[in-house]
């Protein structure tokens, strides 16, 4: 069985809520799921796990959460062919309409450079903002959530999200 590794940096506890919320969906549907808090586990375990979901927030204005920033240039090191990489991240669309989801784009261009295949794009429809470097071809390079400003449709973006990931994962047969 493929075992997901779930990677995510927090500072508000928003993206560690979001991550704990994915595993739990992804763990009801039989799967394996490995949590990790990048503030405190390092980076390079992404290399164990040919399925990576990875957790960030735009911090600041279109800025790097600190954990994150962190651990930004050992990500440069890591050899990630094969592997599919799925991405969520927090923003505030409200607030910050000019750089929201940035990260998203920053992480997942960092993932490519070494390696990885990005699945997990999603709609930009139903969010409200003037650009961001997290859009690609129409659609958000992952998981776009702004508990900021709309919690309440986070767990049912995480539940639609999730079964997609079942799919572009090729984890169907072992899902339950």
């Amino acid at each position: 069985m493929a075992k997901i590794g779930l990677f995510f940096g927090s500072s508000t506890g928003n993206t560690e809520n979001a991550a704990e919320l994915i595993q739990k969906d992804l763990q009801q549907r039989g799967l394996e799921v490995d949590l990790f808090n990048v503030m405190a586990d390092p980076v390079s375990k992404m290399q164990d796990y040919d399925c990576l979901v990875l957790g960030i927030p735009t911090w600041d204005i279109g800025e790097l959460q600190e954990d994150w920033k962190n651990n930004w240039d050992d990500l440069d090191s890591l050899q990630l062919a094969g592997k599919k990489a799925a991405l969520f991240g927090q923003g505030d669309q409200r607030g910050y309409p000019a750089t929201f989801q940035d990260c998203l784009g920053l992480l997942g261009n960092k993932l490519r450079e070494r390696g990885a295949t990005l699945v997990g794009f999603t709609s930009t429809d139903g969010f409200e903002f003037d650009e961001s470097l997290g859009v690609e071809d129409g659609k958000f390079m992952g998981l776009s959530l702004d508990d900021d400003n709309q919690r309440e449709l986070t767990e049912g973006r995480v539940a639609a999200w999730v079964e997609q990931l079942v799919a572009e994962f090729n984890l169907a047969a072992q899902a339950g």
